[in-house]
């Protein structure tokens, strides 16, 4: 048996009309919130749960994930910052998804923090078409490049909470 997801969490309404950017903003934000209400009312034993054996993907895991997701795009390539990834030192990306010992406050205090970081270097961006260099494809990407990668990021992990968060409680929406 299913059942609806209850609403904790705010979420923008993404803007039927309006500028790129502002469309790119809200979008992205929607997606943040998505992720962020998929974990609504579940214990830091439920989140850490792999609901889909054999993937060891769990909720925490995701925000992990994406902590790692938005440190990269934003602060390590758009802004250019000389700085390691949130949970390896060594570059391993694999690492946020192992939340066998994380907890809410842990994992989403540091996306939290990612997120705000984020929002300030894309609000200080002068326009869409500023640069920063990928050094994973060896290429330079435009902010704009950076915040439609993010969307879709999210949206397809988006996809994964859903059915992660259904094996949990059996709760479907959002």
């Amino acid at each position: 048996m299913c059942y609806t997801l209850p609403v904790t969490t705010e979420r923008p309404e993404p803007p039927l009309l309006g500028n790129e950017r502002e469309m790119l903003r809200v979008f992205l934000d929607f997606h943040r919130a998505t992720l962020a209400m998929k974990c609504d009312d579940l214990s830091d034993e439920d989140l850490r749960r792999a609901a889909s054996p054999p993937s060891t993907l769990s909720l925490l895991g995701l925000v992990r994930h994406m902590a790692e997701v938005e440190r990269t795009w934003f602060r390590r390539v758009i802004n250019a910052e000389d700085i390691p990834l949130v949970w390896s030192s060594d570059g391993d990306y694999q690492a946020a998804y192992d939340a066998s010992t994380s907890t809410r406050s842990e994992a989403f205090d540091a996306w939290q923090a990612e997120v705000e970081h984020s929002r300030k270097i894309e609000a200080a961006a002068e326009s869409l078409d500023v640069t920063g260099h990928q050094p994973r494809w060896g290429e330079d990407v435009s902010l704009r490049l950076v915040m439609l990668h993010m969307i879709h990021e999210y949206a397809r992990h988006n996809g994964h909470a859903d059915f992660l968060r259904e094996a949990i409680d059996g709760v479907t929406g959002a």
